[in-house]
C-alpha cells in the first residue's frame, strides 16, 4: 500500500468523468480499476490517497496513469475570471484528471461509447472483458479480467460480440482489432505524432470519427489540445454566444472540456450532495 497527499484529484469524479469505464465504486471512499492488465484499489480521505500498490509500481505506472505531475491548480487559475460558466465548472468538478489510458482499450471503448450513455458502456465492455480476456486474479485471490487482445477480438465472430450488447458496433470493433492485426496502423506508432498527425491515423479505423477520434487523442495519447464535442459540450459551447475562447486556452482546452462535461452531466446533482467541498479538492 502506498500512499501520497495530492491535491486536485477526486477519485469519485474521475470515475464518472466518461473517461474510463471499468473504474468501479466498492465503498464509499474507495474504487477499484483494471488497466494494463492490472488490478488496483484506490482509497481516498480528503487528500490522502491510498494507491493498493508498491511504491515502484505507482512511480512505474500509476503516477504516470493519473498524471500525478501536472499541476492543474495552475490550469485552474489560468481560467478567465470573467468567465462565471468555467469557473463554476472548474470548482465543480476540479479534482478530475485526464488519464493515461492504455491505447487499444481506449479505441474501443470509445468506439462502443458512441450514441451510447456511460452505465450501458460499462456493461458493454464489462461484458466484452469476460468473454475475451484472459482470467486473472487480484491480490485478494479474486478473479478480474483484463481488456482483450486485439487479435482476441480480431478473430472474435461478430454474432458472438453482438452478444456483448454492442450491436451495429461489434463489425467495427472486429474490423478495427484485423486492422491492428495485420499491421495496417501501428498502435505504438501513434505516440510519437503530434495530436493533428495522430488524429488522421485514428479517423482510419472503422468506427472512428471526428468525436472518437477526439476522445482517444486525449484520453490515451494524452493531447490535452483535442477538444471532443459531444451533446453535453454542444449544450456548453451555446452557452458562448461570441464562441468559446479557444485560443486563450490553447494547448490545454481538453482539460476544461472535462471540467464543462462533468458540469453538464453532474451539475445539479453534485452541488446538492456538496462533492466539490470533499476529498481535499483546491479550488
Amino acid at each position: 500500500m502506498v500512499t501520497k497527499e495530492i491535491t486536485d484529484f477526486d477519485i469519485h469524479q474521475i470515475s464518472r468523468s466518461g473517461q474510463c469505464f471499468r473504474m468501479r465504486q466498492l465503498s464509499e471512499d474507495t474504487y477499484s480499476l483494471i488497466v494494463f492488465g492490472r488490478y488496483l484499489e484506490v482509497q481516498q480521505q480528503g487528500r490522502q490517497v491510498s494507491f493498493s500498490c508498491t511504491e515502484e509500481e505507482f512511480n512505474a505506472l500509476w503516477r504516470s496513469y493519473f498524471d500525478l505531475d501536472t499541476d492543474y491548480g495552475s490550469i485552474k487559475r489560468a481560467i478567465d475570471p470573467e468567465d462565471a460558466y468555467l469557473q463554476a465548472a472548474a470548482r465543480l468538478g476540479g479534482g478530475i484528471r485526464i488519464l493515461r489510458q492504455e491505447l487499444w482499450e481506449t479505441v474501443v471503448t470509445f468506439i462502443i461509447s458512441q450514441r451510447n450513455n456511460i452505465p450501458r458502456i460499462r456493461k458493454c465492455v464489462d461484458a466484452l472483458c469476460r468473454e475475451f480476456g484472459q482470467k486473472e486474479s487480484n491480490f485478494r485471490k479474486e478473479p478480474y479480467h483484463p481488456f482483450p487482445t486485439p487479435y482476441a477480438l480480431a478473430k472474435a465472430s461478430e454474432e458472438s460480440l453482438r452478444g456483448c450488447g454492442l450491436g451495429y458496433r461489434a463489425p467495427y470493433i472486429r474490423k478495427t482489432a484485423q486492422m491492428v492485426c495485420r499491421g495496417e496502423i501501428d498502435l505504438e506508432g501513434l505516440f510519437l505524432l503530434d495530436y493533428e498527425a495522430a488524429k488522421t491515423e485514428l479517423l482510419k479505423f472503422s468506427g472512428v470519427g471526428e468525436k472518437v477520434a477526439n476522445c482517444i487523442s486525449l484520453f490515451a495519447l494524452h493531447h490535452i489540445e483535442a477538444f471532443p464535442i459531444d451533446t453535453h459540450i454542444q449544450d456548453m459551447l451555446k452557452r458562448y454566444p461570441n464562441g468559446f475562447p479557444f485560443e486563450r486556452y490553447a494547448g490545454f482546452a481538453g482539460i476544461l472540456q472535462q471540467y464543462a462535461f462533468y458540469y453538464e452531466l453532474f451539475g445539479t446533482e453534485e452541488l446538492a450532495y456538496g462533492s466539490s467541498k470533499r476529498n481535499g479538492v483546491v479550488l
